[in-house]
C-alpha cells in the first residue's frame, strides 16, 4: 500500500489534534464493498455507505538475524541459500501484507553492526542483531511499522538500540516505545500505537509515575484525547504458556478501559485466547512470526490478526475480524523463518481449537470463541 503520512511523536509532549467524531450507531454495515483508486493511486475499499474499510494485520515476533556473540546463528545460512535476498522470509504472506493499510510487528532484535554487549546481557542464552542494510525486509514487505518494547531490543545496548530507531526512522518505518509513540496516518485518521515491555513492571515506579501500570493508563488516555484509534503492544506474559497471566488480563483490560481500541500481545512463543472486552479485542498472544530464535521449536504454529475498522466523516467504527493461522516456516521438518498460512483442515482446527480450548480460557468470560477465518 502507500504510505501517505508516517510520524514519530513523544508519546507525552507533542501529541497533536486530530479531530475526533462521535461514531454514528444508525449505519447499517453490509457486505458489499467497492474498490475504488484515490488521487494516489492505491485502490480504497468502500461500504456500501460510502464508509472507506481499513484493515490492519497484526503479528507477534519477528526476529531476524543472528548471535555474534555467542558465535550461534541458525538465520544467516538460510539467507544466504536464498541468494542473500531477505525477502524469502516474507514470500508466502506478501500478498497478504500487500493487500492491507497498516502491518504491525514485534520487532524483537536489532538492526546494527555493532558487537558491543552489555555485562548483563552476556548470560543471556541468545542475542540477535542484523545488519541495518536488511532493514528492506521490512519496507519490501509492507510490514510499516513495529513494536520495538521487548526483552531483545537491548542485545547490544544503548549503541545498537539506537542504531535500530535510527535505521527504522530513515527508511520511514514506524516504531513505538514506552517513551515514544507511532502515528500513522491513513485517509486522514490517525493511528496511535504504545508499545510496552511488562516484564518485571508490574507494581513498580515506572516513567515518573508510582506504579508502571499508572504510566500506561495515562499514555493511553492522553492519546485517545487526540488519536481515533489507539493501538497498545504489549510484551508480557511467561514463555511457552497458552494461557494468559493475571497480571496479562488486568493489564490489557485496563488498557481498554482507559480508551485502547485494540490491544495485542506477544512473548510467549505460543498463541493465547482473544477476549472482547468492552466491546474491544484483547490478543494475548501472537505467537511467533518470522523467528530466528531455534531451528525447530516444538510448536510451529501461530497466527496473524487481522481487524477492519471503518472510516467515515472523520469517525472510525469497527467492522470486523479473523485470524489467519500460519506455521512459522514453509517447511514441517525445520524452522526455514517462512511464515505460510495453513489452508482449511486439521492444522487450522488445531489451532483455532488452542484458542477455543475450555482450560486456556477459564480465566476468561469473555473469551472469543467465535472466531472467523474470512471477513463478513
Amino acid at each position: 500500500m502507500i504510505r501517505r503520512i508516517v510520524i514519530i511523536l513523544l508519546a507525552v509532549f507533542l501529541l497533536v489534534p486530530a479531530g475526533l467524531a462521535e461514531e454514528d450507531d444508525d449505519l447499517e454495515i453490509t457486505d458489499i464493498l467497492e474498490f475504488v483508486p484515490d488521487e494516489t493511486g492505491e485502490k480504497l475499499t468502500y461500504d456500501s455507505d460510502g464508509a472507506v474499510i481499513m484493515t490492519i494485520t497484526c503479528t507477534g515476533d519477528f526476529t531476524i538475524g543472528g548471535d555474534n556473540y555467542h558465535h550461534k546463528d541458525i538465520f544467516t545460512p538460510e539467507l544466504e541459500a536464498h541468494g542473500g535476498d531477505i525477502n524469502f522470509t516474507m514470500e508466502n504472506v506478501r500478498s497478504i501484507l500487500a493487500s492491507d493499510n497498516l502491518t504491525i510487528v514485534n520487532f524483537e532484535g536489532t538492526f546494527t553492526d555493532t558487537k558491543y554487549v552489555p555485562e548483563k546481557k552476556k548470560g543471556n542464552d541468545f542475542l540477535f542483531s542484523i545488519s541495518p542494510s536488511y532493514v528492506n525486509v521490512l519496507t519490501d514487505n509492507s510490514i510499516e511499522a513495529v513494536s520495538l518494547e521487548n526483552n531483545h531490543v537491548m542485545d547490544h545496548g544503548e549503541e545498537g538500540y539506537e542504531d535500530t530507531k535510527n535505521t527504522l526512522r530513515e527508511a520511514g518505518v514506524v516504531y513505538s516505545n514506552s517513551e515514544e509513540t507511532g502515528i500513522f496516518e491513513y485517509q486522514g485518521i490517525q493511528i496511535a500505537m504504545l508499545s510496552y515491555l511488562c516484564i518485571d513492571r508490574y507494581g513498580k515506579p515506572f516513567g515518573g509515575y508510582d506504579t508502571f501500570e499508572e504510566k500506561v493508563e495515562a499514555d493511553i488516555r492522553h492519546a485517545k484525547e487526540y488519536y481515533p484509534l489507539v493501538i497498545v503492544s504489549f510484551h508480557w506474559g511467561q514463555e511457552k504458556l497458552y494461557v494468559p497471566t493475571k497480571n496479562q488480563i488486568r493489564l490489557g483490560r485496563l488498557a481498554v478501559d482507559a480508551g485502547a481500541d485494540l490491544v495485542i500481545g506477544h512473548h510467549s512463543h505460543r498463541i493465547q485466547p482473544i477476549e472482547c472486552y468492552n466491546g474491544v479485542y484483547i490478543c494475548y498472544s501472537l505467537g511467533n512470526f518470522c523467528f530466528a530464535g531455534h531451528n525447530k521449536p516444538s510448536d510451529m504454529t501461530s497466527i496473524m490478526f487481522q481487524i477492519r475498522f471503518r472510516i467515515k466523516e472523520g469517525a472510525v467504527s469497527y467492522k470486523d475480524f479473523r485470524v489467519i493461522p500460519i506455521r512459522i516456516s514453509s517447511r514441517k521438518d525445520r524452522n526455514d523463518f517462512t511464515p505460510t498460512p495453513f489452508a482449511p483442515g486439521a492444522e487450522t482446527d488445531s489451532i483455532l481449537g488452542v484458542l477455543r480450548n475450555k482450560d486456556n480460557t477459564r480465566d476468561l468470560p469473555y473469551a472469543v470463541t467465535d472466531i472467523p477465518l474470512t471477513f463478513e
